[in-house]
């Protein structure tokens, strides 16, 4: 593990209200197997998965002031450094209704209104931090009261001191980012169609976008197409991760979970082999199970050792 902690940014945090049930009918009363309620965001996602792995965490972002208990008391149970700051009001909750098909359906409430005073304090946080870490993972939406240039404003700022940013989100927030060039972006197919404005239904199409990409000096690309696996891309060369076959119980954080993947090998100078066949198995723990995290280290070794990795033909 590294000698540094990572700090993780999550602008919309939420509380995840997950609800199991065998199958949801659209306007009938349906019966849950199970529910909770968990402190979540996609930057809190990622930053408990790296604490799994053994990483020092600082997490920051922006919370509301009236339902700050579970959050606090996540930071405290896992360790992270908590730097965030309290906005009033009340922090989202999001509703994830997870079928037995694997399919969820999610229910996004609007989130906190983030005021200028929050915003600029939330800066001078961030530079705060470049004393402490060189790795920064930014994820999620932005929430109202941002410019949709906030990820690629804070990117910028990082960059400028010499720091690694990985980058997880979508739509305005992304195409604002990736003119910032930060280290590495990990679309799926439907954001980088997004990106691309235009349908991209064959790898040979989606390649393109990502050389477009990578000209614009992002280092690294890691495409993520759900059964198909991880398709990394950097100008040294391009991978494929095919992942492991398992029962999905819940598609809830494996996205995360694989930016906590990737950046935990960048940030310890894994190979790209090595750093696919990790991520690609945190993922598919992820889909295995309800909520986020390692929780058996022997079955995340079972997984990493039925993950195929090959390289592909790819020239930038």
């Amino acid at each position: 593990m590294s000698s540094r902690p990572v700090v993780t940014l999550t602008l919309n945090p939420a509380l995840d209200l997950t609800v199991q049930l065998p199958e949801l009918i659209a306007g009938e009363v349906n019966l849950a197997d199970r529910g909770s309620l968990r402190a979540a965001g996609k930057g809190i996602n990622v930053a408990m998965v790296l604490r799994d792995l053994g990483e020092q965490v600082c997490v920051t972002g922006v919370l509301g002031q009236d339902n700050r208990e579970k959050f606090d008391a996540l930071f405290v149970e896992h360790q992270m450094v908590n730097y965030y700051q309290y906005e009033q009001g009340a922090t989202r909750i999001n509703v994830k209704l997870s079928e037995t098909s694997g399919r969820v359906t999610d229910v996004n409430l609007p989130g906190l209104v983030v005021s200028e005073t929050s915003w600029q304090q939330l800066q001078r946080t961030l530079l705060q931090l470049c004393e402490k870490a060189d790795w920064f993972v930014l994820s999620g939406s932005l929430p109202k009261g941002l410019a949709t240039d906030a990820y690629g404003h804070i990117c910028n700022l990082l960059r400028e001191r010499g720091k690694k940013v990985v980058i997880d989100t979508s739509g305005k927030a992304l195409h604002a980012a990736v003119e910032a060039a930060p280290e590495v972006i990990k679309p799926n197919v439907q954001e980088l169609e997004q990106w691309a404005g235009k349908p991209l239904p064959t790898q040979a199409l989606q390649e393109e976008a990502v050389r477009s990409l990578l000209n614009r000096q992002i280092r690294h690309v890691v495409l993520s197409d759900g059964e198909n696996g991880l398709r990394w891309y950097s100008r040294e060369g391009a991978w494929q991760a095919l992942p492991p076959k398992v029962d999905v119980v819940s598609t809830v954080g494996a996205g995360d979970s694989l930016v906590a993947g990737i950046s935990y090998g960048l940030m310890n100078n894994f190979s790209v082999a090595d750093t696919l066949t990790l991520a690609t198995a945190v993922a598919a723990m992820a889909v295995n199970q309800v909520g986020v995290g390692i929780t058996s280290p022997l079955r995340l070794d079972q997984l990493k050792q039925q993950v195929s990795i090959k390289p592909l033909s790819f020239s930038c």
